[in-house]
């Protein structure tokens, strides 16, 4: 932690060995929600706020920026099932992990979900329950 950091009841957070949760000065955790840092860093800007019942699950890294607002509820992650092989069930296929990126300043919704190698940029709003799609490159 660096500085002071708003923790509520029930805050769940657990980091894997070799991976970090980083919660910068000012930013708030809200009751009941839960960061797994399973791989890479999991970072929280300065002043940012991630709602109640809010879930962050990184195998590559997520990075809130400053004085961003994840609502309650929503869902990050940065790694997802591939569908590659029709023949073989999506729980025994290899998870896709991509870094997400969360602009300063980028609201994201109640209930909405930012997907693996999603970047929301800067002041950008993803409504409640709509779904960040990743930016993908021309």
């Amino acid at each position: 932690m660096r500085g002071r950091v708003r923790i509520a009841r029930g805050v769940r957070i657990a980091v894997a060995r070799g991976a970090r949760v980083v919660l910068e000065d000012g930013c708030e955790l809200g009751a009941g929600c839960r960061i797994e840092a399973r791989g890479g860093t999991v970072r929280i800007g300065r002043g940012a706020v991630v709602g109640e019942r809010a879930v962050l699950v990184a195998l590559a890294g997520i990075d809130v920026g400053a004085g961003s607002v994840v609502g309650g509820g929503a869902v990050i992650a940065d790694a997802g099932p591939t569908f590659d092989d029709t023949e073989q069930p999506t729980r025994l296929q290899p998870l896709r992990a991509a870094p997400v990126r969360i602009g300063d300043g980028a609201r994201i919704g109640l209930h909405a979900t930012v997907p693996p190698g999603a970047t929301i940029a800067a002041g950008a709003v993803v409504g409640p329950y709509e779904t960040g799609a990743p930016r993908r490159s021309a």
